[in-house]
Order: structure tokens, then sequence, then C-alpha cells
């Protein structure tokens, strides 16, 4: 099962666009700070993440404003153009 979520704050968001059969789209980055341990190190793990939301999703988060901590829960999937993976939003939540 491919499910991913994480808790990040929206650091770009890009102008609600439209699919070629009329979906509202929109492009995002996400930036994620926490700190966890490993072999018994804390390490402190930063990260930028581009994501995309669709639908009414997406008309909520174009409006969203910047800084503010959210829960995102999606999927991860291979970038259009083959270079990276994106993140496709299908929730969130205000934490």
């Amino acid at each position: 099962m491919n499910r991913f979520g994480v808790t990040a704050v929206v650091v770009q968001v890009q102008s609600l666009r439209y699919t070629p059969a009329g979906i509202p789209a929109v492009n995002l980055v996400l930036e994620h700070e926490s700190q966890v341990v490993e072999l018994d190190t804390p390490r402190l793990v930063k990260l930028q993440l581009r994501a995309v939301a669709f639908g009414a999703l997406a008309e909520v988060l174009s409006r969203q404003g910047m800084d503010t901590i959210c829960r995102f829960e999606g999927f991860l999937a291979n970038a259009r153009n083959g270079k990276g993976v994106v993140f496709h939003i299908q929730d969130f939540s205000k934490t």
C-alpha cells in the first residue's frame, strides 16, 4: 500500500490551474523538520517536498496561508518528467 503522511508547513503555493479535463490543480512545496533517533543517535531531519492536490482540495490549498503547520495525507508517485517524487495530497488538517 502506498500511503504517506507528513506534518509540514506550506512554503510555496503556485497559482491554481486546471487540467485539460477542467479539474482544479495546485502545486505546492512543503517543508518538514523533526528530530528522530537513529542507531541511538539523535538526528535532525529537514526536507522540502514537492506536492500536488486536485479538485476541491486544490481550491482550499491554493488559499492556504503560508507557515501554518498541517498534517498532510496522501501517496507518493514519480514526477511526470521522471525526475524525483511528488506527494499527491488527498487530505489535510491544521494541527
